[in-house]
């Protein structure tokens, strides 16, 4: 009679391997993304700015048909100023931070992403052991002494069946297009720090030139009210007046130097630079006023990396609502290992030491006290808190959009009338100084004259000051030309931090390593 010998031995034939596709299969066909898909909130959008409709003549326009993209502060013409801007990308190191947190963001998407993933381990084992002598009789009697010799590979792989995975990758990729979004916001918050910089010196320097002309007129007033005296026509306190007018003038052009100084040492820091590698030479004009559309409400949410950066920090905080819920659903594990053992090392490679093991696991938690739902909850308010802090800083935005418009606006009008001021006061002060010499008016006059003629020329480079940083202000509100579009997708952000499947630990560390070697002995 002839029996037929089974063996646990066996490998796997052709039908258990047919089995084994369409399982296989089934886990990514059957694999779904729990958690809600992500759909942008609307946020308040006025149809038109109130300061611009009040403005007259106002014309919708893009403010890119009047600014570069990218070089905002072209629109003044100045070159000086232009070659200042140009350092922003190549030294300061707020954008360099911001960009290094960009790249940090870009390496976390590539972790979440080797999670799609199998993992494989190897490892080598060598050991001798001694067994008691006070126990039972092993397989070498008591105290024997054993060697042992293994060497193992191991894989496992959880598949993504819920969408954890790819929640995670979701909201990691959402982070880093808003962390792009901040090294813009970075990018032009020095942008626009350095163009008030550079208009405050530039206006300190007319301050300047306007004090030192009236250093000059003051000294001609003293040598006149000084010949006078001499010639007995005045008192001496007309003298003594004329010279304080003159002294207090002088202090205050002096004086002007002392912001000057501080503007252009902030400058240098804004560059990247110390205070002293900078040196801003005084010129003899003012940049221009431009005009800047605002153009259209609506385009704003798409025109300022703030809001951009806030909408897709909403969307990563609705993917980790996914990523919460997906933690209810049961996780599969599967894993393999093949090897080799032996008592000696020689027989390591020989068939009947080897060794392999495959399998899975289904674990599902049945009990946490809530802790999963309060997770979700959790996930839930912080996207609530997302979406309120985007809402809150499109109303800021609209805000610095409509105080900039009323700046400029309030400031135009104001301008013109100081302007008139300006030029009355100098006529003022021409006639008294004219009666003053023609013996028919006190000296108290023309000190009353001089003083309001320069205060009124005073107030109007302040009101020059104010409209011209208004104009840096409306740009920045208006995002300087920026675009959401520049903002990375996800195969630029894949692309930019490709999986590394070299096993290997990165260069610097091995020479490292290296190096550390001698230190060991």
């Amino acid at each position: 009679m002839t029996h037929k010998r089974t063996s646990s031995r066996q490998r796997p034939g052709p039908a258990a391997l047919r089995l084994a596709v369409p399982a296989g299969l089934g886990l990514f066909l059957g694999a779904c993304t729990v958690g809600p898909d992500y759909r942008r909130p609307p946020a308040p959008v006025p149809v038109a700015y109130k300061e611009a409709a009040a403005k007259e003549g106002w014309q919708v326009a893009r403010p890119t048909d009047v600014f570069d993209r990218g070089a905002w502060w072209s629109v003044y013409n100045d070159s000086v100023l232009d070659g200042l801007e140009r350092q922003i990308d190549i030294s300061n190191q707020n954008l360099k931070s911001a960009e290094a947190r960009f790249r940090q963001a870009e390496a976390i998407v590539a972790e979440a992403r080797a999670g799609f993933f199998p993992t494989a381990t190897i490892n080598a084992q060598a050991q001798r052991s001694r067994s008691s002598g006070n126990l039972g009789r092993g397989p070498g009697g008591p105290g024997s002494i054993a060697n042992s010799f293994s060497v193992s590979e191991a894989a496992s792989w959880v598949p993504d069946l819920w969408g954890s995975i790819r929640r995670t990758v979701e909201g990691d990729v959402a982070s880093a297009q808003a962390s792009a979004a901040n090294v813009a916001s970075a990018r032009l918050a020095a942008q626009g720090q350095l163009a008030s910089d550079y208009m405050q010196l530039r206006i300190a320097d007319e301050l300047k030139r306007l004090l030192d002309a009236a250093v000059r007129a003051y000294s001609e007033s003293l040598r006149i009210t000084q010949n006078q005296y001499n010639a007995g026509i005045v008192s001496a306190s007309d003298v003594a007046q004329a010279r304080t007018q003159l002294e207090n003038t002088r202090a205050q052009a002096i004086a002007t130097g002392v912001l000057r100084s501080q503007l252009e040492h902030a400058i240098a820091v804004l560059m990247g630079k110390l205070p002293a590698e900078l040196t801003i030479t005084p010129v003899p004009t003012v940049p221009p006023l431009p005009e800047i559309p605002a153009g259209l409400p609506s385009e704003l949410l798409e025109r300022r990396p703030d809001i951009a950066g806030a909408e897709r920090r909403m969307a990563a905080a609705n993917a980790q609502i996914g990523v919460a819920e997906a933690a209810f659903f049961p996780t599969v594990t599967l894993s393999a290992s093949a090897g080799t053992a032996a008592e000696q090392i020689g027989k390591l490679l020989s068939a009947a030491s080897r060794t392999w093991a495959f399998g899975s696991t289904l674990a599902e938690t049945i009990f946490d006290a809530g802790a999963r739902h309060a997770i979700v909850e959790q996930n839930r308010a912080l996207l609530d808190a997302a979406i309120a802090d985007y809402r809150q800083t499109v109303l800021t935005g609209f805000q610095q959009v409509e105080d900039d418009l009323s700046s400029l606006r309030i400031l135009a009008d104001q301008a013109a009338a100081q302007e008139a001021a300006v030029a009355a006061s100098r006529e003022a002060e021409r006639i008294i100084f004219n009666q003053y010499k023609a013996g028919t008016v006190a000296y108290t006059n023309v000190v009353v004259a001089q003083t309001a003629a320069l205060s009124n020329a005073e107030t109007a480079i302040n009101i020059r000051q104010s409209r011209l940083l208004a104009s840096v202000g409306l740009i920045q509100a208006l995002g300087g030309g920026w675009d959401a579009s520049l903002l990375p997708g996800r195969d630029r952000i894949e692309a930019d931090s490709p999986l590394n499947f070299n096993p290997l630990p990165p260069a610097d560390t091995l020479s490292s390593f290296w190096d550390s070697l001698p230190r060991l002995w």
